[in-house]
């Protein structure tokens, strides 16, 4: 097997695939990179068994082969030389792998390709074109939420509800929930309910450029198509909660206030917050909103009032002060509206305006108040 392929180009593609490739695994195998040349494009597959990717890369092909090459090794080596030619000669019949440079020679050693994985057989018949940006933006807006408690599996990916006239993604840690619902997305033919994980929704996110994406999906796994790179991603199978039901529709007390002034509000008072319940204190009158903390344990405490509207009664209710910042923090307009009812209630967070053809909603639950 032989080859040769600029530094840099290597570089683009290994970057891609080794976001894939377990640190620690049972089995060592995986902690490699498949390499195999047909003619003049070289392959690289990394899988963890759950998702697997491969990216293809044009090289000049001298002698087609297939082996299985360490990951880090090829890695570190790849991004710590300069934009040279790199030349490839490898013993596929004693896993010998020589790389020869200009200026230097390295040699490693693999493994047999026959103890790499097989990459499951597509065979998905749905096909899904979904625009590249939107594919990222609801990624983007979902996944901070998702959960990593591995007893609930179903809550440690993103709901897809593909629908006749709109797509919706949702996600949900039991103590905050996103529900995006983009109107410009239509799917008349193919209408289903799929749980991606999230780590597959990491990488697509780094690989969704410009353009269509194109998907395809089976019962138990889903494909994202992008130039030149395939990813495979088992589903998640688990059903996924009911989270209309979590949903509050009676919350009649409306706050309207600006989403950076108090993103940045929040984010210093948390600083004298308890470090185990992270717990901010919202009290709410009359066009005026007051953040407070403390920690009793070491005598700290800090309280900003900032300008908002609101007439309803006075109240106040707790929150973990991380939720708070992420979910202002995934809005992208100059206001943030919340719909409260009691402090024992689901408060409810959009943005004003909603970006058209959009209604975007996240939900956080409260904690009770030491009084």
């Amino acid at each position: 097997m032989k080859f040769s392929v600029t530094s840099s180009e290597l570089q683009k593609a290994l970057s891609k695939t080794i976001g894939v490739v377990p640190t620690r695994s049972t089995l060592p195998i995986l902690e490699n990179l498949l390499f195999e040349t047909v003619k003049n494009v070289l392959k690289i597959t990394a899988t963890d068994l759950e998702i697997s990717m491969t990216v293809a890369v044009n090289v000049k092909g001298m002698e087609d082969g297939v082996i299985a090459i360490p990951a880090k090794r090829i890695v570190d080596t790849i991004r710590a030389l300069p934009d040279v030619q790199v030349v490839f000669s490898i013993d596929t019949e004693n896993n010998k792998i020589k790389m020869a440079t200009e200026n230097g020679e390295y040699s490693l050693t693999g493994e047999s390709s026959e103890e790499f994985p097989t990459v499951p057989q597509f065979k998905g018949d749905n096909e899904i074109g979904i625009d590249a940006d939107m594919l990222r933006y609801l990624i983007g807006k979902t996944s901070f939420a998702v959960s990593t408690d591995e007893l609930r599996p179903a809550m440690m990916g993103v709901l897809f509800q593909l629908k006749e006239t709109e797509i919706r993604a949702v996600a949900t840690d039991g103590h905050r929930l996103v529900r995006t619902i983009n109107r410009s997305f239509a799917s008349p033919k193919f209408k289903k309910e799929i749980v991606i994980p999230s780590k597959a929704l990491a990488l697509v996110a780094k690989l969704a450029e410009e353009g269509k994406s194109k998907i395809l999906v089976n019962e138990s796994h889903i494909m994202f198509q992008f130039d030149g790179t395939t990813l495979i991603s088992r589903l998640i199978e688990e059903s996924y909660p009911n989270y209309e039901t979590v949903i509050p529709l009676d919350n009649d007390k409306t706050l309207v206030v600006s989403k950076d002034q108090m993103l940045s509000s929040v984010r210093r008072v948390s600083l004298y917050s308890s470090s185990t319940t992270h717990q901010i204190r919202l009290s709410l009158a009359k066009n005026e909103l007051t953040i407070a903390a403390e920690d009793v344990d070491f005598g700290s405490e800090a309280r900003e009032t900032i300008p908002c509207e609101y007439s309803s009664g006075e109240m106040e209710i707790g929150f973990n002060s991380g939720y708070v910042v992420d979910v202002l923090a995934h809005l992208e307009s100059d206001e943030a509206v919340f719909k409260f009812s009691t402090p024992t209630r689901a408060g409810i967070v959009s943005p004003r305006p909603q970006r058209e053809k959009e209604d975007v909603l996240m939900l956080i639950m409260p904690v009770r108040l030491n009084n």
